[in-house]
This record gives structure tokens, C-alpha cells and sequence, in this order.
């Protein structure tokens, strides 16, 4: 039987000073309301297309919330802060929506930079990549979808496949794991093939590189099924890191627009469902499959550690981590640390106007999942009435 161990909120928020807590708690109770989110929305896009001076509102709020900095040296504090209550980071350079080949080849150098850092730094276990952060979405979902590039087209595919794999085989040779994140689905395909042939080179003995799973896609736990059986045949061992998705919205309006059926579970209890199957299936061939488990999800965390506990495996096998994103979710992070287990959080980074298409969709996930912003609301409460019941019993 697994301990209850998330309603520690003197844990979860230690590194929160009460300045720290109540500016939290202002800014989850803001996106408590999906109108201001809304609204908020639309105002920062026109802001920053107008060029307004609003970087550094969102510096001070929302940016501070969910980045760790604007630079890797900038998030060291937060990381070395983090490291002393046990929990690792994976630094995430949180740009998008690049076109240029320039701004590629310039964001395969920051993300080998990023492995280097990390090979030096024992509070940095993983890395992380964007695939379309490598190489236009256009021409990852002409893959996908089997699509005849032109000359032109080959040539750049064949760029994007080179800076793939430039990444994974400094992350193999420095011995430091890289993650490379899941988007939409009619780009997908290509990325899961070219990951797949990443595994096939490089996790031979030991896991380095995982490609993530959205368990909202219907077809996930078949996907890792047929991943394991192929792994097997070929010799190579798989890096499944599983989340639940980012893309909910985008995805179903698209399957309806253009008529075909939608990739996504009907609803979040499919997904949990879903999810709850593959971290099942993946935690019976630990031999074979190792896991990053992203999820903010308290059950299934704790599904997670109860299976650990009748396999009887070390809290700290490094084959099973535990992650959320930094700004989210710190009962769970904390407490998990705090017991053992292996635990991180998700560290994004980057120029605040940058950044802000990943904050956006913080903001709009918050504010759009059933209760995650109401459960994130009652802890910090919780813990802002836990301290002010200590100072009143000291004063008294």
C-alpha cells in the first residue's frame, strides 16, 4: 500500500517565501478566470506585435512564474535551489515558431550547448529538444503524411535530420539523456520514425534518447506496443517519456474541419485511461522501456509508485523519473523528492518575447483543464493558512 504523501504543502512550497507565495497565488487566481485569460491573451500578442513596452510586466509575472530565466546561467540560482530539496531540472530553450535556416542552425547550437551544460552540472540529468525547433513544421508534416518533397525540400530534410542527430550523438557521447518533445499530430509520424531510428544508434545498452508520448491520442499505447516489438528485433532499448498533451483544442478542431476522425481520446477520463495504460504497459518491460514521467496527475502518480513498490524496485532506478514544470505541480515534485524518488522539473528558458507562445499556452491550459488552477489555488491557500497559523501560535 502507497503512503499518501502529496497534501504536504510545508514541502511543496518550502522555497516560497511569503512575498513569493501571495504572488502566486495573485496569478493562479488570474487564471482562475478564462475570460482575463482570454482577454489577456489577445492584448499580449497585439502588445508584442505593436512593439508596446509590456516584456517587463511579463517578466515580473507570469515569466518569473513559469521560466527559470532569460539565459542557462540565468536559471542556475532556481536550479541550485531546487537541487537542495533534492529535485533535478531539465533546462528546456522554450523558443518557437522558426522559420530561417540561420535561426535553425543557431538553435542546434544552443541546444548543444545546453548538453554540454549539462554533462558538467550533476542537477541537470536531462536535456530537451523541439523537433520543429530543428527544421520547418511544413516540411515535417509533408513527411508525415508521405508527401514527394522537391529537390529543394530533400536537401532541407536531410539538414533536419543531420542537426537531430548532432544533438543525440553529443548527448550519447557526454552520457547526458535527451528528450525530444511531441507536437501535433500530422507532423508526428516523421518525428517518430526519425526518433525511432535515433533509439536504433543510440540506446543499444543504456537509454539516452526518449521520444515523448501524448497519451490524449487514441493510439499511443498501440504506438509503444509495436515500438517495443520492433525494439526487440533490432537490438535497441526505448525512451518513452509520457505526458498527456498540449494540443487538445488544435487537434479536434482540425480533425473537424477537415472531416477525418480525430486522434484524441473523447474525453479526459479516456485519457487517464490512456495514459494510466501505457505507464502500465511500459512499467511490466522495464527491461526494455524506460520512463520519464511527465504528468501533473496525482493518481497516476501515485499508480506509478505502487507498481515500483510490488516490482520492488530502488526509489532511485534511474529507468523511472517523475517530472512537472517548474511553476506547477510542487506537491507532487517536492513531496516525490522528498521521498526518495527520483523527481525534476521542466526548467523553460529563452527571451521573455520568445517565450511567450509557450506562457500562453500555460495560461490557457490552466485555465482550461478541469481544476488544475482550482487545485493549484487550494494548496497555496492551504499553505498561506498553514503559516499564518504558525505565526499566530508564535506570537501567542
Amino acid at each position: 500500500m502507497v503512503t499518501k504523501i502529496f497534501n504536504n504543502t510545508k514541502r511543496a512550497f518550502a522555497l516560497k517565501n511569503d512575498k513569493e507565495l501571495k504572488k502566486a497565488l495573485f496569478i493562479f487566481g488570474m487564471m482562475n478566470r478564462p475570460l482575463l485569460v482570454s482577454m489577456g491573451t489577445r492584448f499580449t500578442n497585439l502588445a508584442l506585435k505593436m512593439h508596446l513596452p509590456v516584456e517587463g510586466i511579463i517578466k515580473k509575472t507570469i515569466f518569473e512564474m513559469f521560466c527559470g530565466g532569460v539565459s542557462k546561467s540565468d536559471c542556475l540560482p532556481v536550479i541550485e535551489k531546487m537541487y537542495t530539496m533534492n529535485v533535478h531540472s531539465v533546462l528546456d530553450f522554450s523558443t518557437e515558431g522558426k522559420e530561417d535556416e540561420a535561426q535553425f542552425d543557431e538553435a542546434l547550437k544552443t541546444k548543444m550547448s545546453l548538453v554540454e551544460f549539462a554533462a558538467e552540472r550533476k542537477e541537470i540529468p536531462f536535456t530537451v529538444f523541439k523537433p520543429t525547433g530543428l527544421g520547418r513544421f511544413a516540411i515535417w508534416e509533408k513527411v508525415s503524411a508521405n508527401t514527394t518533397l522537391t529537390a529543394e525540400e530533400e536537401k532541407e530534410w536531410e539538414r533536419i535530420k543531420t542537426r537531430v542527430d548532432k544533438i543525440c550523438d553529443l548527448a550519447h557521447k557526454l552520457k547526458v539523456k535527451i528528450l525530444a518533445d511531441a507536437e501535433e499530430s500530422w507532423m508526428q509520424n516523421a518525428a517518430d520514425d526519425l526518433l525511432e531510428e535515433m533509439m536504433h544508434k543510440y540506446n543499444t545498452e543504456e537509454v539516452i534518447v526518449y521520444n515523448t508520448l501524448q497519451c490524449y491520442r487514441w493510439d499511443r499505447l498501440q504506438y509503444i506496443k509495436d515500438l517495443h516489438k520492433r525494439g526487440k528485433n533490432r537490438g535497441f532499448k526505448i525512451g518513452a517519456k509520457i505526458v498527456r498533451g498540449a494540443y487538445m483544442e488544435k487537434e479536434n478542431a482540425r480533425a473537424d474541419k477537415m472531416g477525418y476522425p480525430t486522434p484524441i481520446c473523447e474525453d479526459k477520463e479516456a485519457t487517464d485511461v490512456n495514459f494510466n495504460a501505457v505507464l502500465y504497459y511500459a512499467m511490466q518491460n522495464l527491461e526494455d522501456i524506460w520512463l520519464y514521467i511527465g504528468t501533473h496527475n496525482e493518481v497516476s502518480s501515485y499508480l506509478a509508485m505502487q507498481l515500483m513498490d510490488e516490482k520492488d524496485l530502488d526509489k532511485k532506478d534511474d529507468r523511472i523519473w517523475f517530472s512537472q514544470l517548474y511553476g506547477m505541480s510542487n506537491h507532487i515534485t517536492y513531496n516525490l523528492a522528498l521521498n526518495g524518488f527520483n523527481a525534476a522539473k521542466l526548467v523553460p528558458f529563452g527571451p521573455v518575447r520568445d517565450v511567450v507562445p509557450y506562457l500562453i499556452r500555460r495560461a490557457q491550459e490552466n485555465s482550461s483543464v478541469k481544476g488544475q488552477t482550482g487545485r493549484e489555488l487550494a494548496l497555496l491557500q492551504e499553505e498561506k493558512q498553514r503559516r499564518e497559523g504558525q505565526y499566530t501560535k508564535r506570537i501567542k
